[in-house]
């Protein structure tokens, strides 16, 4: 593919960005990073998502999130990155954290899902290959694999450290029994949990029911996913004329479940309180899982800038009344008999 134009990244572009520190950790990672789970893959248009990558690094956002099968189709989205990577920010990669993961399904057979040694070191292997990279920044267990012993799992991320393939490792969707394992099991490889993507947003609490409260306590960085809940806490859906746009798409991710009446009748309450606070609803909505000083960042997607733009822009009112709190609490209603990528509990001890 023809590049003909050449990128020049904006000057000014830590002017008016901020950083978290990433846990107890040298980390800092920018309040609100981009994910590159939908709409950067081979079905979707390449110059659209790099013009969004541009934009955000532009704009002080320095943390790309991927995995191993984003698309779609699977790997594609790392090959995209990987192209602008070599072409647009080639001289910029040590301002960058770039994060990838495995643990989904990713090629046929009992070696291309899980947490077992063999799927995750020829995983990341494939990932730096499809990027150009030597190593990424952060390399995830993208989910808790009840099938491998943990011993097996902390011992690959360890190696994976020693081999100098990441510098930094994750967890994402642990239980905060399983990532205190998880966290004791790395420190015995003198190797450091550094953060837990968890999904998070006002329909999904669940890292409010002692997650959170554990990766304080070890010091670890979180880093929410979904904090609009797959759209549905943003304008979209609020008028009722957008409701089967997405859900009857070939994206399945999302669920029918969360268009429920009174779903909707809490959405377009935020959405009024949001108003009050002259945001859009998206805007409060990544805000409110930034309250929290122990959650470090909030990973968005993007369809396109003017969408990435607003997602930003939530950063310019991230403090909250004690009134505006006790509101949208409300209506922020914890839904746990929806899949919301939370862990199954009945097995994750």
């Amino acid at each position: 593919m023809a590049f003909p134009d050449v990128y020049t990244a904006s000057p000014d572009r830590y002017a008016d960005a901020s950083f978290r520190r990433c846990g107890e950790s040298g980390v800092q990672l920018p309040p609100v990073a981009l994910g590159l789970w939908q709409n950067f893959g081979g079905a979707d248009v390449f110059e659209t998502g790099r013009a969004v990558l541009r934009r955000a690094f532009d704009r002080g956002m320095n943390h790309f999130d991927l995995a191993n099968n984003y698309g779609p189709p699977y790997g594609s989205a790392e090959e995209n990155f990987g192209k602008v990577l070599h072409t647009d920010f080639r001289t910029h990669r040590d301002e960058l954290i770039i994060s990838s993961k495995a643990g989904w399904d990713m090629w046929p057979g009992p070696y291309g899902i899980g947490g077992s040694k063999k799927y995750l070191v020829a995983s990341l292997d494939q990932s730096l290959k499809r990027m150009g990279l030597d190593y990424v920044d952060i390399f995830y267990t993208h989910r808790p694999d009840f099938d491998t012993p943990m011993e097996e799992t902390a011992s690959a991320l360890a190696g994976i450290v020693r081999a100098g393939k990441a510098l930094y490792v994750g967890v994402s969707s642990y239980s905060p029994e399983r990532t205190r394992i998880m966290h004791k099991l790395l420190a015995n490889e003198s190797v450091r949990l550094l953060i837990h993507q968890p999904s998070y947003s006002m329909v999904n609490r669940y890292l409010e029911q002692g997650l959170l409260q554990t990766l304080g306590e070890l010091g670890v960085g979180c880093i929410a996913f979904s904090p609009l809940a797959q759209g549905l806490l943003t304008n979209k859906y609020i008028s009722g004329n957008a409701v089967t746009t997405r859900t009857d798409a070939e994206d399945t991710s999302f669920s029918k479940a969360l268009l429920s009446d009174a779903n909707l009748d809490r959405v377009r309450a935020l959405n009024e309180i949001a108003k009050g606070r002259g945001q859009t609803l998206a805007q409060m909505a990544i805000a409110w899982t930034l309250r929290d000083p122990r959650v470090t960042t909030s990973l968005i997607g993007a369809r396109n800038v003017a969408q990435l733009d607003d997602s930003l822009d939530a950063v310019n009112s991230l403090n909250f009344s004690t009134d505006e709190l006790l509101a949208i609490e409300k209506y922020a209603v914890d839904t746990p008999n929806i899949d919301l990528w939370r862990p199954v509990n009945s097995r994750d001890a």
